[in-house]
């Protein structure tokens, strides 16, 4: 008997971290990581108003000897010319399933908004998010990690 409670135990405490990462959400405080450098660029707030997220730069990663809040330059329409914190990079995200679909990523660096999707890695730790032109297969993804 006591074999089988510990072997019980031992199995309800290894299928917890899957269970927390189903219930985890992406709302929070997130460190983007450059796909192409590996190196930090900014840290986005995503929130939640009825069902949908969205994320704000509210800090950018920069050298020193760099403006450390410039404008979209290459943005167009309205974002154009508008500081970057403060910026909304990604909206109209909404649950899928296991992903988070439907919504819209901006690239500030070249101005130019792809359509997004999201899902949570590692447990709720890390988020990987992907912009992509017509399917997912034809994008880019980057992996955000949690700040804590």
């Amino acid at each position: 008997m006591r074999h089988l409670m510990r072997v019980s135990l031992i199995a309800a405490l290894l299928a917890m971290p899957a269970a927390w990462a189903q219930n985890a959400s992406p709302v929070g405080t997130w460190k983007t990581i450059d796909d192409e450098t590996g190196k930090p660029k900014a840290l986005v707030r995503i929130t939640e108003e009825q069902g949908v997220l969205t994320g704000r730069i509210e800090k950018l990663f920069r050298p020193a000897n760099e403006d450390q809040n410039p404008k979209c330059v290459k943005c167009e329409g309205a974002l154009k010319d508008q500081p970057m914190i403060g910026l909304t990079i990604l909206s109209g995200l909404k649950k899928d399933g296991n992903e988070y679909t439907g919504g819209e990523i901006l690239d500030p660096a070249k101005g130019k908004t792809y359509k997004s999707k999201a899902s949570l890695k590692d447990g709720g730790s890390k988020l990987e998010v992907r912009g992509y032109i017509g399917a997912p297969m034809f994008g880019r993804s980057q992996t955000w990690v949690r700040e804590q």
